[in-house]
């Protein structure tokens, strides 16, 4: 169907949605706020915008053009910020590097991205030693460094970035382009075969930054999101795009505040010191920050904190609130760059009733504007938002992954139908929160029921003792399946904590219907530490491959 195109003016500007037009607010209603990196750097908004005409200047002057690949190996600061912005603002490709991933994952991922130009932390210039056979396609490196001497190693560098930029013109002109432009990669963390590239448009990318505002900020009372915040990102620059949350603030035009490298009696203090009151990052980013918070006796008030990666188990999510931490879940994916749902609690549930308040908390959420999600059942028919019946989570957004880089069979898997799968199970609620079960990989299959991996997790975390949890399926001749529990003792209170107890933990949620009896594992196994992926989830496939033939 085709409507009546609007008529256009032959002098109107045709505004594409690209990066570039982010800075257009910050710079007219903020230009003298702060961006802090560490404790070593500040630079207003003018200078960081500066800064960026001069990387890019820099970069172009070392031949980068439009459809060049720059990949990015740092921790978090304003030397990844400006990249965030120089890079695709030239027309150019901007890979984050995961730089948790091992060697030869980091290898592939450059190569597999066609990047030319690396800019290096020199933290990762050993790594880079290691694996420089296997990048033929990488001409240029740039060094970056805290170090009053940059560490080089081995390597041959075009020059070192502050150098690079102090002889570089501001001035660089940013060319206006069609807006579908590729902006930015990244590689998933998959625990099996080579990770997958997504890549992401200028348009996907301004509108992700757009709804993600509006989301944080239609929020009333609770979560919300506003020019007066403070912002410090703890999910890596490196992974789903800090969750687009480097490119949301600038535009909101806030103070931020980068860590460099993560470490938790660190970034406690930088909290307190800048100011700090919204953040990100996984499960276990929070219980580090919580423990040194405590060992610094000192309170979080006033942070609000999303935590998304894997499930925000209840337990931890209980911690955070005594110590004055807002703290909700956020649902995505790398593939949806990353922002699908947010677990706000709404103004009239905001009652003082904290458990209800932690069931609310705990949950996927809400679907941010634009998101169209749905349940789905093996044959793409919906079932119902009761709270109570189970299907797959399948989504569209406008900035949502068209597939995967040179990958055509698993991109149509992704997208078979027409709707983006998660490979995730869920229930919806009349209303419209969204809870996670399980993977569809991850659940269990036990006497005919079928049993949440997710959920057995998140009560035996709720045992006292208890500092981690991970339940996977074993096979058995009788039941087909069987849950195991592989649990972490807390230092300070589990010493004496037996599977027994766990059990009888267990046994209370069965006996009162919360779980069928059939999720109370036969075996509950103590181990000192539970394999995780480079984002910190689980690693379901590797505790399998241990203890799955049990």
């Amino acid at each position: 169907m085709a409507g009546k195109p609007i008529p256009v003016t032959k002098s109107a500007y045709q505004y594409p949605l690209l990066i570039k037009q982010l800075w257009h607010t910050p710079l007219q209603q903020a230009p003298d706020q702060e961006i802090v990196y560490r404790d070593t750097r500040r630079l207003t908004y003018r200078q960081l915008r500066e800064r960026v005409g001069r990387l890019a200047s820099s970069l172009a002057r070392l031949g980068v053009v439009a459809g060049d690949t720059v990949g990015v190996l740092d921790w978090d600061s304003n030397r990844f910020l400006e990249a965030y912005f120089a890079v695709p603002m030239m027309g150019a490709v901007l890979q984050t590097v995961n730089i948790r991933m091992p060697p030869e994952q980091i290898a592939y991922t450059i190569d597999h991205a066609g990047a030319s130009v690396l800019l290096v932390n020199d933290d990762f210039v050993p790594v880079l030693e290691g694996i420089k056979q296997q990048l033929p396609n990488v001409k240029t490196l740039i060094l970056m460094s805290d170090r009053a001497v940059p560490q080089a190693g081995g390597l041959t560098f075009a020059g070192e970035y502050e150098d690079l930029l102090l002889s570089a013109s501001p001035d660089y002109s940013f060319p206006d382009f069609d807006e579908n432009t590729l902006a930015t990669t990244f590689y998933t963390t998959g625990t099996t075969g080579s990770p997958k590239g997504v890549y992401f448009s200028h348009r996907q990318l301004v509108l992700h930054s757009l709804a993600e505002m509006a989301f944080l900020g239609t929020a009333a009372k609770q979560g919300r999101f506003c020019r007066d915040d403070v912002y410090m990102p703890i999910t890596p620059m490196f992974h789903s795009h800090a969750w687009g949350l480097p490119w949301t603030a600038t535009l909101a035009g806030v103070k931020q505040v980068y860590p460099g490298r993560y470490d938790p009696a660190f970034l406690v203090k930088l909290i307190k010191t800048e100011g700090v009151t919204f953040t990100h990052g996984v499960p276990t980013i929070l219980q580090m920050l919580l423990g040194a918070a405590t060992a610094a006796n000192t309170d979080l008030a006033g942070l609000k904190m999303i935590v998304g990666g894997s499930e925000l188990p209840r337990a931890l999510a209980r911690q955070a609130l005594a110590l004055g931490v807002d703290v909700y879940a956020g649902y995505g994916m790398s593939e949806s760059a990353p922002l699908l749902c947010l677990a706000q609690v709404k103004s009239a549930d905001l009652s003082g009733d904290l458990e209800k308040e932690l069931d609310i908390r705990t949950k996927a959420g809400m679907s941010a504007p634009l998101v169209d999600i749905r349940l789905v059942d093996a044959r793409l028919n919906d079932v119902p938002h009761d709270g109570k019946t189970r299907g797959e989570v399948v989504v569209r957004a406008p900035w949502l992954t068209q597939g995967y880089i040179d990958n055509a069979e698993a991109s149509e898997q992704l997208w078979a139908g027409g709707y983006l799968h998660t490979d995730d199970i869920g229930i919806i609620e009349p209303s419209g929160y969204l809870r996670i079960v399980d993977r569809i990989k991850d659940v269990i299959k036990t006497g005919g029921e079928w049993v949440s991996s997710l959920q057995i997790e998140d009560l035996v975390s709720q045992c006292k003792g208890v500092s981690e949890a991970a339940v996977i399926g074993v096979k058995d001749d009788k039941w087909g399946e069987r849950p195991l529990a592989l649990v972490v003792r807390d230092a300070q209170t589990g010493a004496d904590l037996s599977d027994t107890q766990i059990k009888a933990h267990l046994k209370s949620f069965a006996d009162a219907g919360v779980i069928s009896k059939y999720g109370i594992p036969d075996v509950v196994l103590f181990v000192d530490a539970l394999p995780k992926t480079s984002v910190g989830k689980f690693n379901k496939n590797a505790l399998r491959e241990k203890y799955g033939s049990r």
